[in-house]
């Protein structure tokens, strides 16, 4: 009976559909909070949609409210939304059927001041600087080509197998993944381990050391994006020994990853983009460089043939470059005849005027006085050593006569032996004197006798001396119908000019070049004999 009863009491409920129940709430709220303010910090704005509308949250430190400005408001704000930033909204609440969700149409907004997780961040920013941790001279270049990237990212999201996509077509090479939770409490701490433990891969191991790191996540709010501005991955990525790339969030969103990071890309894709060039294009390039090496070396090549064909036509001939030496070879030649011709004729003179003072008269007088000379100093040595003889034995006897008989007795010998030992050097120094005497006479003797005219007439030669036996050394002092006496190395002849001298001479040909030359020789072996 009782249950027929609770049956019966429960039918009587009224029944709703889910529609009719949603916009009995809907209508509810709207008539409850038609018109409220509320305050909290914008998150989430990433600008007005296509369709003009804005969408965004307020939060606090403990609820969070969905809010919509629709486009004809969203023109009439007096300033416009910007993330984190701490407002005072107006407007009602409403829900949104389709997903059980309530929210907030904004009609007018102002700011409140900065937001709590905006003053945490910018306080941690300038706390870092403030270290250095961000200074552009700490940052390092990417590597033009790198054999090795890593990349630290969750490994189910988008954003991985889009770089991978991007550097397999761009450049195809080998890509370390070290998944990370890239939202939440732990993201800070496994991001910064990642760095960590790319940075300590020792090189040249199993696991090949990457060139470069990539730190990469998707778009997203302040609060899913707060494990990128954790001072520890800051920190990391700032000590990493392999140049960094930051590719978290889109354009607009930077976190504190991104100061600290060797670049920023904009997006996961574009860091891809700045890891690894396009090989197609590197292929071009060097293609091209290749064409404008070929080109430039076969310009060059070909200037440098165009030089040479120039400098050739610029070059004078043979002929002409050795005219001038030719012409100054034969003026030397002429010259050097006359010359020698000069010489010959000098060194002739030069010849007769020493053959005058070689006459036997002279050099036996001089002779005579070399003799006397001699006898005079043999006789003044005996003299000297004779007087320096007795002046000895004076000496000695005086001595001999002041002695002592005993004395004397004693010391006779020693002195007879002194004075013998004296009178055997001085016939010895007297015998070596006579020898240097005698060889420096012989010598001169020897000169003497090379300067004998009648030597030089042994060797072909003879002298012409006209009246009064003056020698005659010039050709015309020959005149016709004089006599003159011809002395050779042995024997006189007397000798008259008959005739003009050349008047019945014969003409001859002019002797050839060479034989000039051997004649040249000749009278130079003769002079050479001569002097």
């Amino acid at each position: 009976m009782s249950d027929l009863m609770e049956q019966a009491t429960a039918s009587n409920v009224a029944e709703y559909s889910v529609s009719e129940l949603s916009g009995a709430l809907k209508r509810t709220v709207e008539d409850a909070f038609g018109h409220v303010r509320v305050r909290g910090e914008i998150s989430g704005y990433r600008g007005p949609h296509s369709s003009g509308h804005a969408y965004f949250a307020l939060k606090d430190d403990k609820a969070r409210l969905e809010a919509v400005v629709w486009r004809g408001s969203f023109g009439k704000l007096a300033f416009k939304p910007e993330e984190g930033l701490e407002v005072i909204a107006t407007g009602k609440l409403t829900t949104f059927p389709g997903s059980s969700k309530y929210q907030i149409v904004i009609e007018a907004m102002e700011p409140a001041g900065a937001g709590a997780l905006m003053a945490l961040l910018n306080e941690r920013r300038l706390k870092l600087e403030a270290e250095g941790l961000f200074a552009a001279e700490r940052k390092r270049p990417l590597p033009f080509l790198p054999r090795v990237i890593g990349v630290v990212t969750s490994p189910t999201g988008a954003v991985i197998r889009d770089i991978r996509h991007r550097i397999a077509d761009r450049f195809p090479l080998h890509v370390l993944v070290w998944p990370v939770r890239v939202q939440g409490e732990t993201c800070g701490s496994e991001v910064s381990a990642a760095i960590e433990g790319f940075n300590a891969i020792p090189p040249g191991g199993k696991i090949p050391r990457p060139d470069v790191i990539i730190v990469a996540r998707g778009g997203g709010s302040l609060e899913d994006l707060w494990g990128f501005n954790d001072e520890a991955v800051v920190r990391a990525a700032a000590a990493s020994d392999v140049p960094l790339i930051s590719a978290v969030g889109h354009e607009t969103d930077w976190t504190l990853i991104d100061h600290a990071a060797d670049r920023r890309a904009p997006t996961p894709t574009g860091a891809a983009e700045m890891a690894v060039p396009v090989r197609a294009d590197l292929v071009a390039m060097l293609a091209a460089i290749e064409a404008r090496s070929g080109a430039a070396i076969s310009r060059t090549l070909q200037a440098e043939r165009r030089a040479v064909a120039n400098l050739a036509r610029a070059l004078p001939s043979a002929d002409a470059l050795l005219a001038l030496p030719r012409r100054r070879l034969d003026e030397a030649d002429a010259a050097l005849e006359r010359n020698q011709r000069l010489l010959i004729g000098e060194r002739r003179r030069r010849l007769s005027e020493s053959g005058l003072l070689l006459s036997p008269a002279r050099l036996e007088s001089s002779i005579r006085d070399k003799r006397a000379d001699l006898r005079h100093l043999d006789s003044i040595l005996i003299h000297r050593l004779d007087s320096a003889l007795r002046e000895l034995r004076h000496d000695l006897d005086r001595l001999g006569s002041s002695l002592r008989p005993h004395i004397v007795t004693q010391r006779s010998g020693e002195a007879r032996h002194r004075l013998a030992t004296a009178s055997d050097r001085m016939d010895r120094a007297f015998s070596a004197v006579q020898e240097r005497r005698r060889a420096s006479l012989a010598g001169a003797w020897r000169v003497a006798s090379s300067l004998d005219p009648r030597q030089v007439l042994e060797r072909g030669y003879a002298i012409i001396r006209g009246e009064n036996d003056v020698p005659i050394t010039r050709a015309e002092d020959l005149v016709p119908g004089s006599s003159f006496e011809i002395e050779f190395a042995r024997g006189h002849r007397r000798a008259a000019i008959a005739a003009a001298p050349d008047a019945d001479a014969v003409p001859t040909a002019k002797p050839a070049k060479g034989a000039k030359r051997a004649k040249r020789e000749q009278m130079d072996v003769v002079q050479g004999d001569l002097f």
